[in-house]
């Protein structure tokens, strides 16, 4: 098992850890930049290569955008109970508990995990909670429920024109596919090195807290991700990546969002932090059951 894992786990450790070095080196990054080269340009046009290829069905693809739908009405659900119970603030930690980081951890998985098949699976699931997130989360940090943020970004375009050539029957073009594949392969690599920088540059505060909603995230998320996949009576590829995509831990977005609307950022970086430290040491135990 271990031989079989660790092709899957290694480019993960080995990126992230890379991204890490770099700021701890002294060297500089723009996260920024960066994350908007990868929101704007790179996810869309890898999800829209993902899901205008033939690789899964459209039956498939659609089951996989409702478990997702579902999944985080399931979180925001349980997070905001567990959230009242312990008289913390909504809005600084249910978006961590809800939004996962299935892009920067869950799509490189998938694809080493199950192959294009599992990153196109992977890329509805993180399409479908990119513009999700787009709305209920700024929602829920802002006060201010608002579709412009999602309406502004490429992503929900990119899925509309990829459903668009699939529910016309019609092949899409060589020049564009191959075009927005080649510009959609930037985005694991860049989403993994963003995420070691991010976390070099993360500090936690209250260790008790945020170890403790870290913990409920990862937990939460696999229960949900595990109880779904029975409700779909998935199997195979896309049994291994709900789950996969639920288990992660919450996605740095949540982190900007703190910061932009002023929601205790220091709080929910320690959350992150901690959360993806545990992941990296459960990832085995994880794949060793979806890779049954």
């Amino acid at each position: 098992m271990f031989q079989v894992m660790l092709p899957i786990i290694a480019p993960i450790f080995i990126s992230v850890g890379l991204g890490w070095l770099w700021v701890k080196s002294g060297r500089s990054m723009d996260v920024t930049a960066v994350n908007m080269m990868v929101t704007n340009i790179g996810a869309p046009c890898l999800v829209f290569s993902s899901l205008a290829r033939v690789s899964v069905s459209g039956a498939a693809l659609a089951d996989m955008a409702a478990a997702t739908a579902l999944a985080l009405a399931g979180f925001m659900a349980l997070g905001a109970v567990v959230l009242r119970v312990a008289k913390l603030s909504s809005s600084t930690y249910l978006p961590s508990l809800v939004f996962t980081n299935c892009g920067n951890m869950g799509l490189p998985l998938s694809l080493f995990a199950f192959g294009q098949a599992g990153l196109d699976l992977a890329a509805a699931y993180f399409a479908v909670s990119m513009v999700v997130m787009m709305v209920l989360g700024i929602w829920l940090v802002s006060g201010e429920p608002t579709p412009k943020a999602a309406l502004t970004m490429p992503l929900p375009y990119a899925v509309a024109a990829a459903l668009m050539f699939r529910g016309a029957g019609v092949e899409v073009p060589a020049w564009l596919y191959n075009s927005t594949d080649l510009l959609g392969g930037m985005t694991v690599p860049l989403m993994l090195l963003t995420l070691g920088v991010s976390l070099a540059s993360m500090r936690v505060k209250t260790f008790r807290r945020a170890s403790a909603l870290a913990v409920l995230r990862l937990a939460m998320g696999a229960a949900v991700g595990f109880a779904l996949a029975e409700v779909f009576a998935f199997d195979g590829v896309a049994r291994g990546v709900l789950i996969i995509q639920c288990a992660m831990p919450p996605a740095v977005f949540n982190y900007l969002f703190a910061q932009t609307y002023r929601r205790e950022p220091e709080e929910v970086a320690g959350v992150i932090v901690l959360s993806t430290l545990i992941s990296f040491a459960t990832l085995p135990l994880l794949l060793s059951f979806v890779l049954i």
